[in-house]
């Protein structure tokens, strides 16, 4: 599909635990296929800096330590969708979070006769994600990364970039942190995977994988749902 002129603009939702690669893995869809990757929070706060009306809106509940309601959201996603650069495609981050935004998402889409192509699901094994995010830890001089399991230093405590001793790690990679965000990832979005496998709109794809064949899946969907 490299180098051709997509049919169609998909639309797509990436679900996925904390640590699943989303991230990582929108970026390389955004290169390969020209999506643009659309994160709420991100939308917001540029709504905000641009001073749109929704932006306004959300400004004033934010500095009132609200929390901004769905009907704001969509505002805003409504504005961005209808930039040009989003006539390629997009992939939806962090949103929808419920069936109820599901069902704003699949209105708001309507009014141009777009709907999700594909919402992906990064499945993961509990336990090893785990392992995989608590065993995570940093160089404090240079920001090399290493893990417990998987990237240990040549030298225990000795960086092999910088030769740096000190090391840090996160405060939410803790493993009853890492293991209560999963549970409640789950709880949030079982109903979103329900909704979509009934729409028939659902993939899931292995995220415990390699980066490349985790990529190579993602992108069969993305030219599957480009092709319909």
């Amino acid at each position: 599909m490299d180098g051709q002129t997509m049919t169609t603009a998909p639309v797509l939702i990436l679900l996925g635990p904390p640590g699943a690669g989303k991230g990582t893995q929108a970026r390389m869809l955004e290169t390969r296929f020209g999506l643009v990757q659309l994160s709420t929070g991100d939308l917001l706060r540029t709504a905000v800096a641009q001073g749109t009306e929704a932006g306004q809106q959300a400004k004033a509940v934010m500095d009132a330590g609200g929390l901004v309601s769905d009907d704001i959201v969509i505002a805003t996603l409504r504005d961005r969708l209808a930039e040009p650069d989003c006539a390629r495609g997009v992939i939806l981050d962090g949103f929808p979070r419920t069936t109820v935004q599901a069902q704003a998402l699949d209105a708001l889409l309507a009014e141009t006769g777009q709907k999700i192509d594909a919402a992906i699901s990064l499945e993961v094994d509990d336990a090893a994600m785990v392992e995989r995010i608590s065993g995570r830890y940093t160089c404090a001089a240079c920001g090399e990364g290493y893990h417990d399991s998987f990237k240990r230093p040549a030298q225990p405590g000795i960086c092999d970039t910088c030769g740096g001793t000190e090391m840090k790690r996160r405060a939410d990679d803790k493993a009853e942190t890492v293991a209560s965000r999963l549970e409640a990832y789950h709880a949030q979005t079982a109903p979103l995977i329900g909704y979509y496998e009934e729409k028939g709109a659902l993939s899931r794809i292995n995220a415990m994988g390699a980066i490349d064949n985790i990529a190579a899946d993602l992108g069969a969907i993305v030219e599957d749902a480009t092709a319909r």
